[in-house]
């Protein structure tokens, strides 16, 4: 328990901290490339920890780490795909949006139309 602890302590920020953030503004807060490399690094951990380290605390600790990542890879893309392009200037809007935060133009009904 002594040597998870540490280990348990580093990861909540990322695990737990990021992924309640993400959660809650339905938006992921950080570039993708962090998520991917999150990935690549947690399961090179975990492969590390099978095949050379082999202690069950180690083990456990990378086995799951890799759901949170996943997660905000999802959330990103969703968000990146809802967002609208502006008809007139060609600008990325949120989804939320009535109007264009660069040229002004009304994006309500270009919404009723997509959606359609």
């Amino acid at each position: 328990m002594l040597s998870g602890g540490p280990d348990s302590s580093y990861s909540s920020r990322v695990c737990f901290v990021q992924w309640y953030a993400t959660e809650k503004k339905k938006q992921v807060v950080v570039p993708s490339v962090f998520w991917w490399l999150s990935i690549v690094g947690s399961l090179l951990l975990l492969l590390y920890a099978v095949f050379y380290d082999k202690h069950y605390v180690v083990i456990f600790s990378y086995a799951f780490s890799w759901i949170p990542y996943i997660r905000n890879l999802i959330i990103h893309h969703r968000h990146k795909e809802a967002h609208l392009d502006c008809p007139t200037c060609g600008a990325s809007c949120p989804p939320q949006a009535k109007f264009c935060s660069e040229c002004g133009t009304r994006l309500a009904a270009e919404k009723l139309n997509a959606g359609s």
